[in-house]
C-alpha cells in the first residue's frame, strides 16, 4: 500500500470515528433532554399510583393531611416481616390522629413472600389491607389479591376490615379450616392463612407502637 493509500485510509478511519462521537454526544443530549422532559409526568403518575393504594385501604374523606408528606421511616422490621426500611404514612383529621398505613409481609405465602399495605385506624381497628405483591398460584391461591379475586362485590381480603385485637381473639385471626374465623377457598389454604397470620401480627406490633409513630417527630 503506497503512503498516499495509507494516509487516505487513515483519514477516513478518523472521520468516521469523528461522526460516531459526535452521534453519541447528540444522541446522549437527545435522551438527557426526553428524560428531563417526561421526568415530571413520570413522577406525577407515580405519585397517582401510590395515592390510589393508599386510598384503597383508607378512604380519602378520613383524612385532610397530606399522606406523602406525613410519613417515617422504619428500620427493617421482624414483626412486620419487612428485611428492608419501609415507609409509614400517619393520616391525621383537624390534627387529630386518624390511622398509620404501613407495609408488612408474609414470608409464607405458596410461592413465597406476599406483600401487604395494612390501614390501622387510630382505635385499633383495621381500615384496610391490600395485597401488594405475590407469586401465588393464577387462579387458585391469587383470589387474596382483590384484582384478581372473582368476587369483586365482597373480596376476599376485606374480611379483615373492622377486626382488631379487642374483638377478634388470638384464634380467630386464623382460617376456618384451623379453627378461626377467617374464610378461605377449597383447595387453597396456604395463601389465606399466610396473611391472616402476617395481618394479625402487624395489627400487634402498630397497637403497640401506635402512639409513638404517631407523636414522633420526622427526621
Amino acid at each position: 500500500m503506497t503512503a498516499a493509500r495509507q494516509f487516505t485510509a487513515s483519514s477516513m478511519a478518523v472521520r468516521t470515528a469523528a461522526i460516531l462521537f459526535v452521534f453519541v454526544i447528540a444522541f446522549t443530549g437527545l435522551l438527557s433532554a426526553a428524560y428531563k422532559w417526561t421526568k415530571p409526568a413520570i413522577e406525577a403518575s407515580a405519585l397517582e399510583e401510590k395515592m390510589k393504594l393508599l386510598n384503597d385501604v383508607l378512604p380519602a374523606g378520613d383524612y385532610d393531611n397530606a399522606l406523602i408528606d406525613d410519613t417515617l421511616q422504619l428500620p427493617p422490621t421482624d414483626a412486620l416481616g419487612l428485611l428492608e426500611p419501609s415507609t409509614v404514612y400517619r393520616a391525621r383529621k383537624q390534627g387529630q390522629p386518624v390511622a398509620l398505613i404501613f407495609e408488612a409481609a408474609a414470608p409464607d405465602g405458596y410461592a413465597g413472600k406476599i406483600k401487604l399495605l395494612v390501614a390501622l385506624r387510630a382505635d385499633g381497628s383495621i381500615a384496610g389491607v391490600r395485597v401488594t405483591q405475590h407469586k401465588e398460584t393464577p387462579g387458585l391461591g391469587d383470589y387474596i389479591d382483590p384484582r384478581k379475586d372473582k368476587n369483586k362485590a365482597g373480596p376476599w381480603i376485606n374480611q379483615f376490615v373492622g377486626r382488631s385485637l379487642a374483638n377478634t381473639p388470638d384464634k380467630a385471626w386464623r382460617v376456618r379450616k384451623d379453627g378461626g374465623q377467617i374464610d378461605f377457598h377449597a383447595g387453597a389454604t396456604i395463601s389465606p392463612r399466610a396473611v391472616a397470620k402476617a395481618v394479625r401480627k402487624a395489627v400487634q406490633w402498630a397497637d403497640g407502637e401506635r402512639d409513638r409513630l404517631f407523636l414522633e417527630k420526622r427526621p
